[in-house]
C-alpha cells in the first residue's frame, strides 16, 4: 500500500552532479547518493550510505514488543506497531481523496516497521465525539481485528484521550492515531542531539493531556505516612498525591529541560547564520512533501551525500552545502524535514527552530512528487506549513520532480496551474540544467554594483569578489586588474578607493 515512488530516491542512482557551472565549493564525495550498494573495494562510501545501511541493520523484528511499561518514560521506538489495521473517517472530498489518505497512512505505518493487514475508511458529516468510527463500526472493528490477528489500530486523525480510550475498549487492542504514528517514526529517524530533543519534546507535549488514557496505572496513591505507620495510619489516610500528578511534574519538568537546552542549540545556529548574512550569501531552502526527493535534489545539486531513502520522513536534520550559480554568485542550499498532510503541531511547534531555515530563507525550492496521484494536495498540504512558519512571503520555485516516472497528464495539469514551474528527475538528471538555471534567475541580486581598478598588490580583494560578488568583466592591465561586478555591501565598501573616480 506504499505509494512513495521509488524513482526518486533509488538507493544507487543517484550520482552528483559534476557539471562545472553549479558545485559544492567544498570537496564531496562523488558516490551514489545513497544506500547500502558500496561492497565494491573501489567505493568509499558516503556519509548518507553509512546512515542508511545503520538504519536498515536496526529493523524491527516482526513479534518483538519494544512498548514501555511505564509511559512517562518517552524512548525512542516507543510503540508496538507489529501487525496493524487502518480506519479513517472523511468528512468531505470524494472517495478517492479518502482512499488516498488511507494509503498515505499504510505508507506511514510500513515506515514505522509496521504490517499493514486491513483498511477501512468511513463517511460520516464528523468523527463520533466517543468512539470516533461510530458504535456499529466500532464492533465491525473489533470483528477485523480478532480475525487477522491485529494487535494494532491505528486512526487517520488525531483522537482526543476520551475517544483513544473507549475505542480501546471496544476493540480490545492498543489504538494509536496518526500524530502517535508520526512521532515514532520521528524518534526512529532522529539522529543529532537537536533532532532527538525536537522529537522527545514532540512526544512529551503529545503525552501529557492524555495521561488517563495510558491505562489503569494512574490510580491515587495512599497519603502520607504521618505517625500512623507505613499506611499512612489513623486520621492520616487521603487520597494524597496522584501518581497523575506525579507525572505530570515530572513531564513538565523535563520539558522545561528541553526547551532549555533547544534554545542554547538555536542560539548555536543563529551564530552561524549571522555569519553568512555578515557575508550576504544568498540562502535557498529545499522544501516540500515528505518523499518527494529533496535529499536526491540536494544530492544531484551539490554531491552532498545526505541519506536518501524510499520512506518517508527519512530525513529529519537540516544539511546545509554551499554551491555557485553558472555567473559565479554563491549561495547555500539547505535541505529541511518533510512536510505531510495534518502535520501534527506538536512537532512544528517543537520544529520550529529548524523550520525557521524556510522562513529565514531567501528561495524557496518547493520540491513536488510528480508521480504522486494528488500532487495538487500536496502543494496545499505544504503552503498550509509555509503559512504556519511565517514563510509565505518568501520567494517560491516549485520543483516538479520524478518527471521520469510521472503521469503526462498530471503534468500538462501542473504546467497549467503553475506555468513557471521546472520539471526535473533527481534519479536520471533529467531537468537539472534547467533548474540551475531558473535558480540563479530567481535569486536576489547582491546589494551594489562596483567598477574598480585593483592594483595588483590586493589579490586578496580580487579573490573576495571571486568568492563573494559576481563578476561582469575582468581584465588584467599594467596598472592592475579592472573589475566590473556586483558584491556585498562590505566588499563594496573596501573597492571605493580603486574606483576609477578616486583612482
Amino acid at each position: 500500500m506504499n505509494t512513495a515512488d521509488t524513482h526518486g530516491s533509488d538507493r544507487a542512482g543517484h550520482q552528483a552532479h559534476s557539471e562545472d557551472d553549479f558545485r559544492e565549493e567544498s570537496t564531496v564525495c562523488g558516490g551514489a547518493a545513497g544506500g547500502d550498494h558500496y561492497e565494491d573495494q573501489g567505493h568509499t562510501p558516503d556519509q548518507g550510505e553509512m546512515e542508511l545501511a545503520e538504519r536498515h541493520a536496526l529493523r524491527r523484528v516482526q513479534g518483538l514488543s519494544t512498548e514501555l511499561t511505564d509511559v512517562t518514560e518517552v524512548e525512542y521506538r516507543k510503540l508496538r506497531l507489529e501487525r496493524v489495521v487502518l480506519i479513517g473517517v472523511w468528512t468531505r472530498g470524494t472517495q478517492t481523496d479518502a482512499d488516498n489518505s488511507l494509503t498515505e497512512l499504510a505508507a506511514l505505518a510500513e515506515t514505522a516497521g509496521a504490517l499493514v493487514l486491513e483498511g477501512l475508511t468511513q463517511r460520516r458529516s464528523k468523527p463520533d465525539p466517543a468512539t470516533y468510527v461510530g458504535k456499529g463500526k466500532a464492533a465491525e472493528l473489533r470483528d477485523i481485528v480478532e480475525a487477522t490477528g491485529a494487535d494494532t489500530v491505528i486512526c487517520d486523525g488525531e483522537l482526543t484521550p476520551g475517544q483513544l480510550r473507549q475505542l480501546e475498549d471496544v476493540v480490545k487492542v492498543k489504538v494509536v492515531d496518526r500524530t502517535a504514528l508520526i512521532l515514532d517514526i520521528f524518534a526512529q529517524h532522529a539522529s543529532s542531539s537537536e533532532g532527538k530533543a525536537q522529537v522527545e519534546l514532540a512526544q512529551l507535549n503529545y503525552l501529557l493531556p492524555r495521561l488517563r488514557g495510558w491505562g489503569d496505572s494512574l490510580s491515587r496513591q495512599a497519603g502520607g505516612s504521618g505517625g500512623g505507620g507505613a499506611g499512612g495510619g489513623v486520621g492520616t489516610r487521603g487520597p494524597g498525591e496522584t501518581k497523575i500528578e506525579t507525572d505530570r511534574r515530572r513531564i513538565n519538568d523535563k520539558m522545561a529541560k528541553l526547551r532549555r537546552q533547544l534554545a542554547h542549540m538555536r542560539t548555536a545556529r543563529e551564530v552561524k547564520k549571522d555569519v553568512r548574512r555578515s557575508r550576504e550569501v544568498p540562502s535557498v531552502a529545499i522544501a516540500g512533501y515528505t518523499n518527494a526527493g529533496k535529499s536526491s535534489l540536494l544530492n544531484r545539486l551539490t554531491g552532498a551525500g545526505v541519506l536518501v531513502e524510499n520512506a518517508l520522513f527519512a530525513t529529519l536534520d537540516p544539511t546545509v552545502r554551499q554551491a555557485r550559480t553558472p555567473d559565479g554568485r554563491g549561495f547555500t542550499l539547505s535541505d529541511t524535514v518533510g512536510f505531510v498532510r495534518h502535520l501534527p503541531h506538536q512537532l512544528v511547534e517543537a520544529f520550529r527552530s529548524t523550520l525557521e531555515e524556510v522562513a529565514d530563507s531567501d528561495l524557496i525550492l518547493h520540491v513536488v512528487d510528480g508521480a504522486h496521484p494528488d500532487p495538487e494536495q500536496q502543494i496545499s498540504a505544504v503552503r498550509e506549513v509555509f503559512a504556519e512558519i511565517e514563510a509565505v512571503d518568501v520567494p517560491e520555485l516549485i520543483v516538479v520532480n520524478k518527471v521520469d516516472a510521472a503521469d503526462p497528464d498530471t503534468l500538462r495539469a501542473l504546467r497549467t496551474r503553475y506555468p513557471d514551474l521546472v520539471e526535473v528527475s533527481a534519479r536520471t538528471g533529467e531537468g537539472v540544467p534547467e533548474l540551475v538555471t531558473a535558480l540563479a534567475e530567481a535569486l536576489p541580486e547582491l546589494a551594489k554594483e562596483v567598477r574598480a581598478l585593483v592594483p595588483y598588490s590586493r589579490g586578496d580583494l580580487i579573490a573576495r569578489v571571486h568568492e563573494e560578488g559576481r563578476i561582469l568583466s575582468e581584465e588584467h592591465t599594467g596598472d592592475g586588474t579592472a573589475l566590473h561586478a556586483f558584491v556585498p555591501e562590505l566588499l563594496a565598501a573596501k573597492l571605493d578607493e580603486y574606483a576609477p573616480s578616486n583612482a
